[in-house]
């Protein structure tokens, strides 16, 4: 299937400055996939606070001495997971993408 470029699909994307080097996506390298997709989610869902609106939905009944991870941190960790097409919590752990995208 070939894909339709449109005169909406922007040529650039640019991340948020961290550290010294800006980072620039452009979408001139033809079919290309890695994890590294899922950078663009997190900045996305960091401008849009998506998953932060979202764990505002529940209520967090949990001993507050006893919380390692807020609610927001895993459903951001979930739903990540979900888009990379990790079926199961297990395969988090092997991940190191989603632990770089969840800070």
């Amino acid at each position: 299937m070939t894909p339709v470029l449109t005169d909406r699909t922007p040529k650039q994307f640019k991340f948020s400055v961290e550290k010294s080097r800006p980072v620039v996506v452009n979408f001139q390298g033809g079919q290309v996939t890695s994890d590294a997709g899922l950078s663009l989610i997190a900045e996305i869902d960091r401008k849009l606070q998506i998953t932060s609106q979202f764990a505002q939905c529940f209520q967090d009944y949990r001993k507050p001495n006893r919380i390692d991870h807020l609610i927001e941190n895993l459903i951001r960790q979930r739903i990540y997971g979900l888009v990379m097409g990790y079926e199961d919590l297990n395969d988090h752990e092997k991940s190191g993408v989603m632990t770089r995208c969840l800070l």
